[in-house]
């Protein structure tokens, strides 16, 4: 049903929207034959359905759609079968089908009050429904009564015939015929019938008599009496009356109808009136409760009738008659005693409730027919007398009656008063003389009942005052004299002697409970009335009682008299407040007088109440209700005086305490000072009352301990106490515990918040020591002659001071002056522990609300003794503790306590500020010591709005109101104030760099608005030369939060100013502030200007008439009013909110699209955004809140969507803006920023980009040297998201330092972003230009974590902990993979990455280890009574073992450490190649034992880590060795880890066949390099290692395996199980380039030098064998179309390759042409041809002139230029490129230099480093033959040395231009990065023979080595290895590349560092390399003929290195290759023998 319901309320928001869903819900509606048929039983589904449709009804009931309408109208028309128990379901209970039948009427009925044509449809139906339900026999079930019960209560429209018809059916059911008329009726009238006795029994009038107020008030008074003989003559008419009506039964007709009562039933006589009583009783008895629900039912229908219906339409005397006889019945009833019912129990209580349930409505049916009589007839006003006369009869019964406890009774009782008020209006007050008579009787028996007594008044008695106010309210406006004559008889009543007889066994009363309960009474119709003539009316009566009367002496009806005239004196009118306060004070002075006297013995405890509880209670009640400003002034100078009288005469009592007696007047005292103003002038008769309170206070030892360590309070104290020990008085009301009642306590704190200063006399202290002493009654023993008592108030005096001034420092304070300064201690001390210093005044919190304004006047002072300066100093000092101590103890505070909390830090802040342009000097100094105690406290008020402000304009505003001109004060004070507010600033910059520069904006724009020249230029005065940036800083120190990078890449984005990320910036904060407040004012300007403009015009006129701007115009002249002008303000925000609103949708909905943003514009409109928001917010008119609150989440939204750097920036900007202007935007800022936050995480954006398309390097190199499948490059680059990350995490941390100390709101938001965060370790991204933001993100995990030891989150330190831990296991999840290298080619974003793991690392190493980390835990443990032993053996879900937990933390912050420190370091490497420091030997030495251990902590919280720990480790063999054990031992968990596979697939587990191999097919894909290491001879071809790699080798496209196909072909050497040559084939049946390739592969190697070297060798003999069997496989295998292409590239290229052959036997001047003759028999056949070396090249054509025979000793080489296209590009663009062909050559060894060549370039690229690689084309096609690509665009640096003389210095500036040139510096910028690129892989490969002709330059400068005949350990010249440097740097490249020449300059630095990160990124994938060369050792390849070359390959490498000596080492290698003499000695060599230019 409530899916339905949800439904049925969204349909009816839009019906046209969701006209299919509502004609689905009808469509579950019973069919109509089903209802009228009654043969089917309905579902839930058909009811749901139903009440669905009536409740869409209910809402939309005009909707154009009929078909609702009708299924409702139908159903109704219906309804009559659901009276039948088969028509519901058959699990559908009584509850549920009237729940049913309830909601669905509700409906209906609101649906008939929207719509009148629906409630005419209903109207002609619902009459006979009711009818049939009413007339209904044999309805068992009750189904009809539900209804019945259910229309009663949701009345529907209904037509008059069918009401008069349906009045008549129930009539009849009452026996009461329609046709009889009223003199016939069964109540005969007082006309008809002399028997009955009527209300005007005793005095009938006729006709024509009128009624006198003497008739009245006889007849009234007689009524009473007469009403049970009434009742029984009723009967006796009654029984006359038929039993039958139209001959059926009657099933309605109640005995009660019948009852008669004889008037003597209870008389103890004679027997028959008990017989009759017992036969009524049984009567009564025999109804049965469904009939006596049935006559309820019936007349709540009829006052529905009643009210619905004319007058005319209905029976309405017949109605009238049968509700007057039921109330006439119940009188009897409610006379019935419990013991009489022969019935008991549940029983019979439910039938008392329903047959009381029915009077109720009989008695509402009684009144609602009084309303129809005519208010100017005299029968009218006969009826109206009967009327009363019965009601009040029937009330009275009800208070009489056993039963008047019961809810329902009460319920009658109060339905009966109603009908009496009602009575008391009509007639315009006419009745009110005898309804007075009638009431005051009935009052008095109210006021009689005991139960009434107490707290509790009862429903009855409530019901009594509440209708005789009512009365006494209308009868003051019509006729006041019935009114008074009433209370005053009711007041006389108190004073009356009434004889009451004696129970037996019971005590007589002293007081009747009907003289209190009267008070009670009068008391309350004083206040509700609140008028004065009934104050003067009965005051005087209770003061005459109080003081000669009855109430003179102690009892109870005094002290109930007491409670009722001060409740009339708080009504403040003046006459009675004052003879009321007069009374009370004597009265309190009196009862003060008698205490401890002999007669005091023998006083009634009443006397003790009265001082203790009454007069207090009193008092305060009087302070509570004064209003008038005038008696509340005089009221508290009445109650201080009152104290001071009371503390003079207590402290006469010698031996004894006053604070018995002036206790009990604190409430009060503290309630009239509650809006008392301390701070305005105070006069001084006052102002020495409340010195005297205050002195009697602490005398008396009546303040609240002021220090820290309380006891328990006592309880009240009613009895006299002994002072005891005067020292042990003293000292304990200072430190404890609280002897007196705690609410004296609370009391005194109150008073404390409206004291003035206690400064009576700032001449002499020694006028006032003579008045104090005034204060000692002379023969008190702690007068000033009493050394003792002084010594006492020193010793309790140095104690309240926390011992800053020790007693002998007081010895010149006398004792009264020591209990003074007591006094100011307690007041000023306590002012701060209550309220935390704030006092009374404007409800606004400012600076001179605070306390201190109090305090620092004692100061003011002149001519104070050193003692007592002291004092008062220590006062200040103690006020301040207190205050802090307040402010720390709400810190958990949140909503509006803690805004509190904050207004009170920033009033009292800011009054210190305020306070330092004092003139006396000890005053600045003490300011400026709290003030920097405050900031060290809270740093909050660093970022406070009103701090700032006092701040930076107080000086000028301080110093221009001073009146006397002095110029040194003046300037002391301004260099004051510039010290304080730069240092002031400088912290707040160094915590929170974004929210400081908003705010200094904000106040800039703020001083630009005022327009005043002074506070302007105070300001840049303060603020100037404040500097921050990435740049060095002297501002801040140690780890600050602007020490973190994303921190001060979001303040330079908050600044406004347009800084790039990746650029150093140093900005003035005064300066970029001036620029940004300018931009802002004019945003401002124009959002202010565009409004006035709107107004003025009369709004936008969207389809207006053209008269439109001329009333605009018309508007400018005549003028708009102010109401007027609100309307159109707020008209014109809507509109353009809503307008930015669709502009900023518009950019997400353009990035969303792919789109670019324009930052500029972006920037504008969302500035314009915000300055409208914050007009909106400070403007009086509110805007759409729905509007309002879309922009501010789109401005939140927008940024964080496009996710781009410049966006963020444009964001933070803006954010910044909102929470400095409105601060009370924070939460709601913030709110929306976590949202995003996490949504960013559930849409993998930036930081969150955890898809392995994002994660940088990894996934670009794939699946060649890391495992996984190829992925597609994003379409957006994921580092711009990561930067924008950074930003913004950046301004959470900026505005978590800002809330960290005053917002637990803001903080759990903060943590709710960071449990998110936190949550799913897998979330981040693993690129490494994360790196930073994800630690910068892990750092502030910590600081918040940190928090809970702060205070603020110490309720949820356990939550903390659970963070903390999840942020270290995320924090180590980081290094799950093996660290990668990243380049953006920018210094900046480098030092800034290592910087932030750094800050991270520092944080880890000063963090405070909390040694009781589960205490929490534990405590719990120890609360539930368990042992310690027991809790160790608690477990818990995320921590496991309680008390391993502690232990394990701290091993993972230990292995955290050691990553971080390492990460860090690697990062500082890159950031700082240059830097030859290593910072790493300061470091401990790691033991073996340790490495274990971070191995076995690493592996439990995620294997990987362990796996990337002995990779970053390779030389440590016990962690490797734990590993492998590690791995091994876990074997099943590692199966997707394929990093994992050379721990356990090793030559030594294959060599023992171990079953840990077993594991492998189940095994995750590796890269193919780590494949090809399995296909080594170490590994002999293991069957499961075999199939594990040609299942990793088949599971890669075979396009990205053709580039090892040399490595391919030589693993057929080892294939013994023909695994590999499956592999192959199968591969060249997915791909023909892949079989292309192979085959010409294949074909090249039998042409190796092993075929001369190792022709005995049986395996490669074998090999040789092989090959062309699997080339002709291959070729056998192929489809006809396969085939078709291969021989046609085949013969393409063997004929192109054949010409070598035809050129050799011409002479060389005829090859040329030679060639061009071979080349035109040459035709492109089909056009998918495509160059062997680059299949991505279709062969278009050749270009036949291009032929060129080239210089070789004994072959001819040709090159030929092809025509080719982009296989995946636009093929119509045709592009040339060049090919040496070579015949008699091996090209093998090329190959493989070029494969390592290739891997470095895609090694480099991933990584994003500038370096350049050319990794030509090279295919080996046959034996001796080869196809090599020319590099295009190039010469040899020997042919250019052949065209010019001079060195490449010169033919640079040739070339490009001179020196110093964007084209020259260029071309010199494309050599080094090429010269770095061929340095790295020239260190690893070893390439020799590098003369100028194997040197290519190409047009744009780029370096390109070719011809790779000697690499590794080989070199020309029989292997002499005369070249020695790694790599030829030539002294003419030197010049190039080091200007300076001795390797300073910045392009050899440059140079320098490009080699040392190059060779960084290659060393990260030194086994993949490695392994690629490691496959071709079998070869037979020159380069593996000597020495180790593998070995030596991996020593350069130097794997045990760290990236530190890795970086020095290359360093080295550099300096070494620099114009080294072996590299100019080969260039010579080689010119004089082979004549290679130099």
């Amino acid at each position: 049903m409530e899916a339905l319901t949800e439904l049925s309320d969204l349909i009816s928001q839009n019906p046209s929207q969701f006209a299919e869903k509502l004609e689905w819900i009808c469509s579950r509606c019973p069919p109509e034959g089903s209802l009228s048929s009654g043969s089917h039983r309905l579902t839930r589904l058909h009811l749901n359905a139903v009440l669905a449709v009536a409740r869409f009804i209910s809402k939309c009931p005009n909707h154009t759609d009929d078909g609702p309408r009708s299924q409702v109208v139908l159903f109704l028309q219906s309804i009559q079968a659901s009276f039948r128990e088969s028509f519901w379901p058959q699990s559908f209970g009584i509850d549920s089908i009237y729940a049913f039948y309830s909601d669905y009427l509700s409906y209906v009925a609101k649906a008939v009050e929207l719509s009148p044509d629906f409630a005419t449809e209903i109207s002609d139906t619902i009459g006979g429904i009711l009818i049939c339900a009413a007339t209904i026999v044999n309805d068992e079930a009750g189904v009809s009564r539900l209804f019945l019960k259910a229309v009663s209560q949701n009345c529907l429209p209904i037509l008059p015939k069918a009401a008069e018809n349906l009045v008549s059916c129930l009539l009849g059911q009452f026996s009461v015929a329609a046709s009889t008329s009223p003199s016939e009726a069964a109540f005969p009238t007082s006309e008809t019938s002399s028997s009955q006795s009527s209300t005007l029994s005793s005095h009938q009038l006729q006709p024509n008599e009128s009624a006198s107020p003497g008739n009245e008030a006889s007849n009234a008074s007689g009524s009473s009496s007469s009403s049970v003989s009434r009742i029984a003559d009723d009967v006796t008419n009654a029984s006359s009356r038929g039993t039958a009506v139209n001959g059926s039964s009657i099933g309605w007709r109640s005995s009660v109808d019948l009852l008669g009562v004889n008037s003597g039933y209870n008389d103890g006589g004679g027997g028959g009136g008990a017989a009759f009583l017992r036969e009524q009783i049984a009567s009564f008895e025999a109804e049965s409760v469904e009939s006596l629900e049935k006559q309820r039912l019936a007349f709540g229908l009829l006052w529905h009738i009643v009210d619905k219906l004319p007058p005319g339409s209905v029976h309405l005397d017949q109605v009238k008659m049968v509700s007057k006889k039921q109330l006439q019945s119940s009188v009897l009833f409610l006379k019935i005693r419990k013991r009489d019912w022969t019935e008991q129990g549940a029983q019979q209580k439910a039938r008392i409730n329903t047959k009381l349930s029915v009077f109720r409505a009989a008695a509402l049916l009684q009144i609602k027919t009084l309303t129809f009589l005519d208010s100017d007839g005299k029968s009218s006003k006969r009826l109206l007398l009967e009327a009363l006369a019965l009601l009040t009869d029937v009330a009275e019964a009800c208070l009489l009656s056993a039963w008047r406890k019961l809810r329902i009774c009460e319920e009658l009782f109060s339905s009966l008063l109603n009908g009496v008020a009602q009575i008391a209006v009509a007639r315009g007050g006419q009745l009110l003389r005898v309804l007075f008579i009638r009431l005051k009787p009935l009052v008095l028996t109210a006021c009689a009942q005991a139960d009434t007594w107490g707290n509790s008044m009862g429903a009855m008695f409530e019901s009594v005052m509440k209708t005789s106010c009512e009365i006494l309210e209308f009868g003051c406006s019509k006729d006041r004299a019935p009114g008074d004559t009433f209370i005053t008889g009711l007041a006389t009543s108190i004073r009356e002697r009434n004889d009451y007889e004696e129970q037996d066994g019971k005590e007589k009363q002293s007081v009747p409970v009907v003289q209190l309960n009267v008070i009670r009474l009068l008391a309350d119709l004083t206040v509700s009335v609140n008028k004065s003539e009934m104050v003067d009316l009965i005051l005087p009566l209770f003061i005459e009682s109080l003081e000669v009367g009855d109430a003179s002496t102690p009892s109870l009806l005094r002290l109930r008299l007491l409670d009722a005239v001060s409740r009339m004196a708080s009504l403040g009118f003046e006459k009675s407040f004052r003879e009321t306060v007069v009374l009370m004070t004597r009265s309190y002075l009196n009862k003060l007088s008698t205490v401890g006297s002999a007669e005091s013995n023998t006083m009634a405890p009443e006397a003790t109440t009265e001082r203790v509880e009454t007069l207090p209670s009193g008092f305060l009640l009087i302070a509570s209700g004064l209003t008038s400003p005038k008696l509340r002034s005089d009221y508290r100078h009445r109650l201080l005086s009152l104290c001071s009288d009371v503390g003079l005469a207590a402290e006469s009592k010698s031996g004894r305490s006053g604070a018995d007696f002036l206790g009990p007047l604190l409430p009060a005292v503290a309630e009239i000072c509650s809006d008392f103003d301390p701070t305005v002038a105070v006069e001084p008769s006052l102002l020495k009352l409340f010195r005297n309170l205050w002195f009697y206070i602490a005398l008396f030892g009546l303040a609240p301990p002021i220090q820290k360590s309380q006891l328990p309070t006592k309880a009240l104290s009613t009895t006299l106490n002994s002072v005891g020990s005067l020292s042990a008085l003293a000292l304990q009301s200072v430190s404890g515990p609280y002897m007196w009642n705690n609410q004296w306590s609370l009391a005194i704190q109150c008073i404390a918040q409206g004291t003035p200063p206690l400064v009576v006399s700032s001449v002499k202290w020694l006028e006032d020591e003579l008045e104090l002493n005034v204060l000692h009654n002379p023969g008190s023993r702690q007068g000033s002659g009493n050394e003792k008592a002084a010594l006492a108030q020193r010793a309790a005096l140095s104690a309240a001071l926390g011992g800053r001034v020790e007693v002998a420092g007081m010895s010149t304070i006398s004792g009264v002056k020591a209990t003074y300064l007591l006094a100011v201690a307690f007041l000023e001390i306590i002012r701060f522990s209550s309220n935390g210093g704030i006092l009374n005044g404007s409800t606004s919190l400012t600076a001179s609300r605070s306390s201190f304004s109090c305090v620092f006047e004692y100061l003011k002072s002149p001519n104070l003794m050193p003692a007592v300066l002291k004092c008062l100093t220590a006062i200040v000092h103690r006020a301040f503790e207190t205050a802090v101590s307040w402010l720390e103890d709400q810190i958990f505070e949140t909503g509006n306590e803690a805004e509190i909390r904050e207004s009170t830090l920033s009033a009292h802040a800011c009054f210190l500020i305020k306070n330092m342009s004092q003139r006396e000097e000890h005053i600045r100094d003490i300011s400026v010591n709290l003030l920097t105690q405050l900031e060290n406290k809270f740093p909050q008020i660093l970022w406070n709005s009103s701090c700032l402000d006092s701040l930076l304009f107080s000086v000028s505003n301080e110093l221009s109101s001073t009146v006397i001109n002095d110029p040194g004060w003046v300037a002391t004070v301004r260099s004051l104030y510039q010290k304080i507010v730069r240092e002031w600033i400088t912290k707040a910059l160094s915590y929170a760099p974004c929210t400081s520069q908003g705010l200094l904006q904000e106040k800039l724009c703020k001083a630009n608005t005022w327009q005043r020249t002074q506070s302007t230029t105070d300001v840049v005065s303060l603020v100037s030369e404040i500097r921050i940036g990435t740049g060095k800083n002297d501002c801040w120190m140690g780890i600050c939060t602007a020490n973190i990078p994303a921190v001060m890449a979001a303040a330079a984005a908050a600044s406004g100013a347009n800084f790039k990320l990746t650029e150093a910036f140093n900005l003035e904060v005064l300066s970029t502030g001036i620029v940004s407040a300018t931009v802002k004012s004019n945003h401002a300007g124009e959002i202010a200007g565009m409004k006035r403009l709107y107004c003025s015009i009369g709004g936008f006129q969207t389809g207006a008439s053209p008269m439109g701007f001329g009333l605009g115009l018309q508007r400018l002249k005549s003028g708009v009013s102010p109401q007027q002008a609100q309307l159109e303000s707020e008209s014109f925000i809507e509109v353009i909110l809503t307008k930015f609103v669709r502009l900023l949708q518009q950019f997400v909905n353009l990035a969303e699209k792919g789109g670019e943003i324009n930052k500029s514009q972006f920037r504008e409109v969302c500035s314009q955004a915000t300055a409208l928001l914050l007009s909106s917010l400070s403007s009086d008119s509110k805007p759409n809140l729905e509007v309002f609150s879309q922009l501010l989440r789109l401005l939140c939204w927008c940024p964080a969507y496009i996710s781009t750097p410049d966006s963020m920036e444009v964001g933070i900007f803006v954010w910044t803006w909102l929470v400095s202007a409105a601060p009370q935007l924070g939460s709601l800022v913030l709110a929306e920023l976590v949202d995003a936050w996490l949504w960013t995480i559930d849409t993998k954006r930036g930081l969150f980009a955890s898809d392995v398309k994002c994660s940088g390097p990894v996934a670009k190199l794939r699946p060649h040297l890391s495992p996984g499948d190829p992925e597609m490059i994003p379409e957006k680059d994921p580092v711009e998201g990561i930067f924008a990350h950074r930003l913004w995490l950046g301004f959470f941390i900026d505005r978590f330092e800002v809330i960290r100390h005053d917002s637990v709101e803001q903080l759990l938001l903060l943590g709710r972003m960071l449990q998110g965060t936190m949550k799913f370790p897998w979330h981040f991204s693993r690129h490494p230009a994360a790196a930073g933001t994800f630690f910068t993100v892990m750092l502030l995990g910590l600081k918040y974590c940190s928090c809970n030891s702060q205070g603020n989150l110490q309720n949820f330190k356990t939550g903390l902990q659970l963070l903390e831990d999840r942020i270290y296991r995320a924090s180590l999840g980081w290094f799950a993979d093996e660290p990668e290298w990243y380049d953006i080619n920018n210094k900046i974003f480098a030092q800034s990455e290592a910087q932030s793991v750094s800050i991270f690392v520092n944080y880890l190493v000063n963090e405070q280890v909390d040694g009781q980390s589960d205490s929490s835990l534990m405590g719990r443990g120890r609360e539930t009574g368990s042992s310690m032993g027991d809790v160790k053996d608690q477990y818990h879900p995320i921590w496991g073992h309680v008390d391993n937990y502690a232990l394990g933390r701290e091993k993972r912050k230990q292995l955290l450490l050691m990553l971080c420190q390492h990460e860090a370091d690697r990062l500082e490497v890159w950031a700082q190649p240059l830097n030859s420091k290593d910072n790493t030997f300061s470091r401990s030495k790691i033991t073996s034992e340790k490495w274990i251990e971070y191995a076995r902590t690493a592996f439990s919280v995620d294997p990987r880590i362990a796996l990337s720990l002995a990779s970053k480790f390779p030389t440590v063999s016990s962690l490797k060795a734990e590993v492998s054990q590690l791995v091994q031992s876990n074997i099943l968990e590692m199966c997707s880890v394929p990093e994992a596979l050379p721990f356990f697939v090793t030559p030594e587990a294959v060599d023992e066949n171990l079953p840990l191999l077993q594991h492998l097919p189940h095994w995750a894909a590796c890269s193919i390099t780590q494949a090809l290491e399995f296909l080594t001879p170490a590994y002999k071809g293991h069957p499961r290692v075999m199939a594990y790699v040609l299942r990793v080798l088949e599971s890669y496209p075979p396009e990205r395996v053709t580039f090892f196909m040399p490595q391919l072909v030589q693993a057929l050497r080892y294939d013994e199980g023909k695994l590999v040559e499956g592999y192959l084939l199968r591969a060249t049946q997915r791909s023909d380039i892949f079989a292309h390739i192979l085959i010409w592969h294949l074909q090249g190697e039998t042409s190796g030098p092993e075929l001369e070297k190792d022709a005995g060798s049986a395996k490669s003999s074998s090999f040789q064998e092989l090959l062309p069997n699997v080339r002709q496989r291959i070729i056998d295998s192929f489809n006809l179309k396969a085939r078709d292409v291969f021989q046609r590239e085949f013969d393409f290229f063997d004929k192109v390759t054949s010409i070598s052959g035809v050129l050799f036997p011409l002479p060389k001047e005829e090859r040329r042409a030679g060639i061009r003759r071979e080349l035109e028999k040459i035709e492109v056949d089909g056009d998918d041809l495509y160059l062997p070396t680059a299949p991505t090249k279709l062969v278009r054509g050749i270009q036949l002139d291009s032929g060129i025979p080239l210089q070789s000793a004994a072959k001819v080489p040709i090159m030929i230029t092809f025509n080719v296209v982009d296989r995946d590009g636009d093929r119509s663009i045709l592009r040339p490129q060049a090919c040496i062909f070579k015949v008699g050559d091996d090209c093998r060894q090329d190959v493989l230099a070029l494969q390592v060549i290739s891997l470095l370039k895609d090694i480099v690229e991933a990584v994003g480093l500038n370096l350049y690689l050319f990794p030509y084309g090279v295919l080996p096609t046959g034996p001796g033959r080869g196809i090599i690509e020319v590099v295009p665009n190039t010469r040899s640096r020997s042919q250019m040395g052949e065209t010019t003389d001079g060195g490449l210095y010169e033919i640079f500036q040739q070339d490009h231009g001179p020196v110093g040139s964007a084209s020259f510096e260029a071309a010199r910028d494309n050599f080094i990065i090429s010269s770095a690129g061929y340095a790295v892989a020239s260190l690893l490969l070893q390439p020799k023979d590098r003369h100028n002709g194997n040197l290519l330059f190409d047009n744009d400068g780029r370096l390109v080595h070719i011809d790779f005949g000697f690499i590794l350990e080989t070199s020309p010249g029989g292997n002499m290895r005369f070249e020695s440097a790694h790599f030829k740097l030539s002294h003419e490249m030197t010049q190039l590349l080091d200007p300076s020449g001795v390797m300073k300059s910045e392009t050899w630095h440059h140079f320098v560092s490009l080699c040392v990160k190059g060779y960084l990124a290659a060393r990260r994938y030194m086994n993949e390399i490695i392994n690629t060369v490691l496959m071709m050792v079998e070869s037979g390849l020159p380069c593996f003929s000597r020495g180790d070359p593998i070995g030596n390959l991996r020593k350069r490498f130097h794997p045990e290195m760290s990236e530190r000596e890795a970086a020095n080492f290359m360093i080295k290698t550099c300096a070494d290759a620099y114009n080294k003499w072996s590299t100019a000695g080969y260039d010579l060599i080689q010119y004089l023998q082979q004549g290679v230019e130099k």
